[in-house]
């Protein structure tokens, strides 16, 4: 079994790691545009950073002010390994630990049936954003 450590970062101390991976993720893989990746919520919001026991850049999340869950990324080879399961369940803890009571995200509709998994219930209709197919999607907490 690979080992890695979750982490919570800001951009400023960790946004170089956060960077390599997403563009790894976004960019080169699904063809994101540039201008379309990086916004100025990055500076504010809470990032979790995953390492590999080299310490490598192996995956990410985003955690906004406004309980949503975004930019989750996990590198290719890293997939299918229970890695982003772990790295969601943080990102839900973590969110509710700052007394959020529903958390929101939207989902490549490729992956709503992970989220589903976890919880979360789709609502809307798909759309696309930035050439992807995604839908609104959101878990419903009770308060600890």
């Amino acid at each position: 079994m690979k080992q890695f450590n979750i982490t919570q970062v800001t951009w400023r101390e960790a946004h170089k790691p956060l960077r390599a991976v997403r563009s790894q993720v976004f960019i080169d893989e699904q063809q994101v545009p540039v201008a379309l990746e990086w916004d100025d919520a990055d500076e504010i919001a809470h990032h979790l950073l995953v390492l590999d026991d080299q310490a490598k850049p192996i995956a990410c999340a985003r955690l906004l002010n406004n309980g949503s869950i975004g930019r989750m990324a996990v590198l290719k080879g890293w997939r299918g390994l229970g890695l982003g399961s772990a790295l969601l369940t943080k990102a839900i803890s973590l969110q509710q630990q700052q007394g959020w009571q529903m958390i929101s995200l939207s989902a490549q509709m490729h992956a709503v049936s992970f989220y589903q998994r976890a919880g979360f219930v789709v609502i809307g209709q798909p759309y696309l954003d930035a050439n992807i197919w995604h839908v609104d999607m959101q878990l419903y907490l009770i308060r600890p």
